[in-house]
Order: C-alpha cells, then sequence, then structure tokens
C-alpha cells in the first residue's frame, strides 16, 4: 500500500513530505507544493515554476516570508535551515519593484528599486542614476502626516500640484562613473563655468540609462514655485516637536524596504539625512548641487529652520536671482547646446566657490605663532532677576581660550573672567540694520553650560571673533587654514544681508518683473508685510547678488542654509536618565546636544571627538555614550526606534572617516559596523 496519499494528523504526509502555501504576486494565484524540509530554496523555486508552467522571466523573483518578513535570497539553504515548516506561506513576487520617489526639489519621479536590498545599497543605486556622488550622505524617509487634516482630505492631497511624474527609472541598469560615490579625476565638468547652466556632456554620464531617454539635465535645473498655493497645502512642522516627529520616519539602512513594510508604489522621499557634504564640487556636481539647494530652499519655506528675518530677505533674493537665471540658462542651453568650456577657468571658478576647499597660506608665521585677537568687546553673563547690562572689558583670545580684563593696561596681569571654548555651543544674533553684532557662548561646566554674551562694534570685528569662537569650539586655533576662509564666509554672508536701496533700478526691475513674494518667503513673512514691501526688499537685497553667476548662487545660497545657528540638527525626542519629563536629543555631524523642548535651549553638549564608545540596550530601547573626561550620557528614545539614533550617531563618525585622496568604492562594512547594531 502506497504511503504518500496518507496525510497525518499534524499537516504532514506519511513519506515524510509536506505542503508549502506559496501566492504568485505576479499572476494572482495560489500554488500548494509537495516537499520535505530538505529540500532548498533555490529547488523550491524550480518546483514552483515548472509547476506554474507560464513562459516568463523569472530570473528577479524570489521567496518573501510573510510572518517573519524576510527574504529567503540564500537559494543553498534548505526549508529545515530557514525554520520554514506547513504553517507558513511564501510569496513569490519580483524583488525590483515601483517606488514614487520625491526628490529634494519636490518633484516625483517613479523608479524601480530592489525591495530585496538593504536601503543603504538601493539608495546608492538610485544615487547612480540620478548622478548624485557621495549616496551615504542621502537615505529615505517617510511622507510626514499632517495631524490637522483629516485621514479622506490627506488621500485627496496626496496628489499634489508638484506631482510631475518622469520616465520610470530602473537603477543599475547604466554605468554612470566608475567610483560610486567617491572623488573621480576622471570626470568631465557637467556645467559652464560662465552661467553654470549643465552642459550637454551630462547626458554621457548615464551610459544607457533610462534616463538618458529624457532629459538628464532637468535634475540640475531649478524650476521656480508655480503657485502660493502649493507653500499652503505642504505640511510645515509647528514647533520643535513636530521636527522630531519627522525624523521619525527615516528608514532603517540596515534592513530591505519590504522588511519595512514599503509596498510597491508606494511614496518616500529621498533626502540628504547626514549634514556633512563632502567635496561639494560645481564641477562634477551639478546635479548634487541643485537638489541640495532645494532641499535647502524648502527647509527656509517650510520654516524647518528659523532665520532672521534680514537672512529671509537674502535668501528670498538669491533664490530670485536663480529663477531669472535658470530660466535664461534653459533658453540658452536649448539654443547652444555645443558650448566649449575653458577647463583653466572652471577650475578656477570651483576654487573661488567651493565650500571644502580652505586657502591655506604659506606664510612662515603660521607655522611659528599661533595668530591672537586683542581687542575691547562687551560681555554679558545673563542671570535670573537681573538687569544689568553689557560690561566692556578688554578680551584677549589665545588659543582656544578668552581671556577678559578689566582694561587694556592690566592685560600682563590675572584676568577678571576666562573662558576655554573646548565643546562650547557657539550662537550668532545679528541684526545688520540694528548694528547688532553678538554672539552667544554655552560653555560647557560640571552641572551644565554656562551662558556668556559677546557684542561686537563692527561686522570686520564680529567675523574675526565669530570665527575664531567656531573653531575653538572644535578645540582648533586661528592657526588652522580654514580660519581666514571662515572669516571671509561670515563677512560674505553679512554682506549679502545689506539693503542697498536704489530707487531706479528697484522701479524698472518692479516694472518689468513679476516677483510673486509669495514663493519666495515663508508664510509668517507674508503675514507682517504687503506683498509690495516684500517685493521692494528683496529686490534691495538682490543688488548684493545680482553678478553672481547660476552656480555661484546655488552656493551660496546653500553656504548661508549652513550658517544658520540651528543647521544640521536633527531633533529626537527622550527621556535621560534621572530626568523626570521629556527632553529633545538633538545630532549633528560633530556633537550630541541636549536641549529643553519647549524652546529649544541647549542644556548640555557632548562632542564626537571626546566620545570613547556608544551602546544600545536594544531590550530597553536606551542609548549609552561614553566620553574620555566626562561622566557617560544615557537616554531613552520615547517616540521613536531608537536604532535611528544609533544610525544618526555611528552615519556621522563613519563620514567623519572620509578623505580626498580616497578613490575607491565605499567601504560598506564599516558603515554597517558602525550603524547597525545587534538586533
Amino acid at each position: 500500500m502506497a504511503l504518500d496519499g496518507i496525510r497525518m494528523p499534524d499537516g504532514c504526509y506519511a513519506d515524510g513530505t509536506w505542503e508549502l502555501k506559496m501566492h504568485v504576486t505576479d499572476l494572482h494565484k495560489d500554488v500548494s507544493l509537495r516537499v520535505t524540509g530538505e529540500i532548498h530554496i533555490g529547488g523550491v523555486m524550480l518546483k514552483l515554476v515548472e509547476e506554474l508552467d507560464v513562459k516568463k522571466d523569472w530570473s528577479d523573483h524570489a521567496l518573501w516570508w510573510e510572518k517573519k518578513k524576510t527574504w529567503l535570497l540564500k537559494t543553498h539553504w534548505t526549508l529545515d535551515k530557514y525554520g520554514i515548516q506547513a504553517d507558513a506561506r511564501l510569496l513569490f513576487t519580483p524583488q525590483h519593484k515601483l517606488l514614487r520617489l520625491q526628490l529634494p526639489n519636490m518633484r516625483h519621479m517613479r523608479v524601480k528599486v530592489n525591495f530585496s536590498d538593504r536601503v543603504f545599497k538601493a539608495v546608492s543605486d538610485i544615487c547612480k542614476t540620478f548622478n548624485i556622488r557621495h549616496p551615504e550622505e542621502v537615505s529615505l524617509l517617510r511622507k510626514p502626516r499632517d495631524p490637522k487634516k483629516k485621514k479622506k482630505k490627506l488621500e485627496e492631497a496626496e496628489e499634489d500640484p508638484l506631482e510631475l511624474e518622469g520616465p520610470l527609472l530602473t537603477p543599475g541598469s547604466g554605468s554612470i562613473y566608475s567610483s560610486p560615490g567617491l572623488y573621480s579625476k576622471t570626470m568631465t565638468p557637467t556645467y559652464d563655468s560662465r552661467d553654470g547652466s549643465p552642459l550637454s556632456p551630462t547626458t554621457a554620464w548615464f551610459g544607457d540609462s533610462p534616463l538618458s531617454e529624457g532629459n538628464p539635465s532637468i535634475l540640475a535645473v531649478s524650476q521656480p514655485i508655480s503657485s502660493p498655493d502649493i507653500l499652503l497645502k505642504l505640511y510645515k512642522p509647528q514647533s520643535l516637536l513636530d521636527k522630531a516627529k519627522i525624523n521619525q520616519g527615516w528608514l532603517d539602512s540596515s534592513r530591505s524596504l519590504m522588511e519595512q513594510e514599503v509596498k510597491d508604489n508606494d511614496v518616500l522621499l529621498l533626502r540628504f539625512k547626514y549634514h556633512s557634504f563632502f567635496d561639494l564640487n560645481p564641477k562634477y556636481d551639478a546635479i548634487r548641487v541643485n537638489q541640495l539647494y532645494e532641499q535647502s530652499k524648502w527647509a527656509i519655506l517650510l520654516e524647518e529652520i528659523e532665520c532672521t528675518e534680514e537672512e529671509m530677505m537674502m535668501f528670498a533674493a538669491l533664490q530670485y536671482h536663480i529663477n531669472k537665471l535658470s530660466i535664461m540658462s534653459s533658453d540658452n542651453h536649448m539654443n547652444n547646446s555645443e558650448k566649449e568650456v575653458d577647463e583653466v577657468d572652471a577650475a578656477l571658478s570651483d576654487l573661488e566657490i567651493t565650500l571644502e576647499g580652505g586657502k591655506t597660506s604659506n606664510t612662515l608665521g603660521d607655522i611659528t605663532s599661533i595668530p591672537e585677537l586683542a581687542d575691547y568687546v562687551k560681555v554679558f553673563k545673563p542671570k535670573k532677576l537681573t538687569l544689568k547690562g553689557y560690561k566692556q572689558y578688554w578680551c584677549t583670545f589665545k588659543d582656544i581660550t578668552i581671556s577678559c580684563y578689566k582694561s587694556r593696561e592690566e592685560a600682563h596681569g590675572t584676568p577678571a573672567h576666562q573662558m576655554n571654548l573646548r565643546g562650547c555651543e557657539v550662537t550668532p544674533d545679528v541684526n545688520i540694520s540694528g548694528q547688532k553684532f553678538n554672539i552667544k557662548l554655552l560653555i560647557p561646566v560640571a552641572d551644565g553650560m554656562n551662558e556668556i554674551w559677546l557684542r561686537c562694534d563692527t561686522e570686520k570685528q564680529y567675523a574675526h571673533w565669530m570665527a575664531a569662537c567656531r573653531l575653538a569650539s572644535k578645540g582648533k586655533t586661528m592657526a588652522d587654514s580654514s580660519y581666514n576662509l571662515e572669516v571671509q564666509n561670515i563677512l560674505s554672508f553679512l554682506k549679502m544681508q545689506h539693503m542697498n536701496p536704489d530707487p531706479q533700478f528697484i522701479a524698472a526691475e518692479y516694472i518689468n518683473t513679476d516677483i510673486n513674494p509669495e514663493c519666495l518667503v515663508s508664510p509668517r513673512y507674508l503675514k507682517k508685510y504687503k506683498n509690495k514691501q516684500i517685493s521692494t526688499r528683496i529686490l534691495e537685497a538682490h543688488q548684493n547678488v545680482a553678478q553672481m553667476s547660476l552656480i555661484e548662487a546655488k552656493m551660496r545660497f546653500i553656504q548661508a542654509w549652513q550658517s544658520l545657528p540651528e543647521f544640521g540638527m536633527t531633533h529626537f525626542l527622550a527621556k535621560f536618565q534621572g530626568g523626570k519629563r521629556d527632553e529633545l536629543i538633538g545630532i549633528t555631524y560633530n556633537r550630541l546636544i541636549r536641549m529643553d523642548a519647549s524652546n529649544g535651549d541647549a542644556i548640555k553638549t557632548w562632542r564626537f571627538a571626546n566620545m570613547k564608545q556608544w551602546n544600545v540596550n536594544w531590550e530597553i530601547k536606551m542609548v549609552t555614550v561614553e566620553f574620555a573626561d566626562e561622566p557617560s550620557l544615557s537616554f531613552i528614545c520615547t517616540e521613536v526606534d531608537c536604532k535611528v539614533v544609533h544610525e544618526f550617531i555611528g552615519g556621522y563618525i563613519f563620514l567623519s572617516t572620509r578623505a580626498k585622496d580616497q578613490n575607491e568604492s565605499l567601504d560598506e562594512e564599516m558603515f554597517f559596523k558602525l550603524t547597525s547594531g545587534w538586533i
């Protein structure tokens, strides 16, 4: 008597086989196969395809275990080794699925992405397709939900006016450049050194990528906001807590999209996650620079980052200038796509405006002595219930220490006050029209932070002292090669905020141009001023930037964004060990900041340079950071998986190891070692 048809009470058959249930997603069909635990995954898929008897390319298909949320990619493993039994249900589904990616410029692209790859690898492939170098700075973010909108209205608004579907792209189908994500000296310049417009050879960068069938340079062109209604419909965080909630949506780089419940045709945001932009070079990065400009532009318009009124008008003027030049360069590009580039001019232009390059002084004085500052500076130490104002001191800035004396004559004696600025927080408080040039210092002490304010009399004095404070906070002195560049950047930033009213120029420009201020400034200023007032101020500020080329204006915009006090700070809600209420942990490229959740004031700062190690207790979701000469820091993330915070810390540590002389692929293993943890 044959035993193969007799089914036992446990679901297995008498001959040792059992039924494995599978669903073929392409055919919407359920299939059951008789298998044993010793059959390997490759054999199961082969048996399934034979059973289906459908002529089709199944090479992209793999098995997905729904219950365990895992891909069965090790085809030599047996069902027993994976722990799959008769109660399992597997999906036979393509690994490449459709994603609708919202780029930093708010435009949507339909992209086929490998849902079985780790997100880090998937993003690298996407960046290759879009020709964005250094994909390690980029990641995927879930779309934030506006709590004020009802679910039905949200679904109706899902197709927003910015939805411009591009061609269907498949990352990895074309060879873009030899070393993904790192510097390559063999690249061809992708912009015109005169006006910054993208060059036609950009097409060659995409090889046989589907993007080359369309217009690849479109990703390097900034498109003006068409209607103020767009700003009103987009989600604007109202508080630091709202900003912290947005950061809950970052995907885990060490897990696949399917493992994180991303579905076919879902919308995800492609964003620069780590605000540490390595080798940002307009000569090679036309698309990367434009997308960075777009991300910074929207961050300012949606009030995701705070800026002063004068800074807002400066950003609006740059945006207005970029919009004008983008339209002009698009027209020129269509008419004259075969412009020749002067390599020397391009290199010189790049040297002048690149954000990374510091001009190194060759003078002997920089080698044999450390520069010092000495001047009268007003100093204020805020205390509760005090109305006492600034007091003038003769201040000297040596190494990373400020010493305050009652007069210049007493400078050789004992200082009245002395401040070591290593690890301090440095925040500008500037109002050009009011001639206010203040520097706010939060200096770490044993029980928290000491607050000190410095007031300078002139822009030049402010630029030198501000640059010195910023370097000192990182443990660097004014002998560092970046000091002079920092001073020049600060002066340039202040100069762009000057209002230079030229009535004839402004009147002519106003008559000839539709400025559309509703699309250039954030909503709070539209409530405060009339459109005509805003337009006039934008045109006044525009005179400071009117001579800039397109690429220089974008780089200046990014540089000004980087100069804002809140730049690059990612907030998370956390409960610190010993604390009774929820607070904020802020993470930047070089430090952790404990913050008051109600007003964002820094309570304590810890530098990564002083960090020995960090660990995560995955059971209680607690992050512990140990430092060389300070007590350890422990906190629990209250509304976000601590893996997200762990990845931010490890990611910034990883980015700090990059060097310009590298010319090889990214060290993915090191990235995962620093960010994955033990899950």
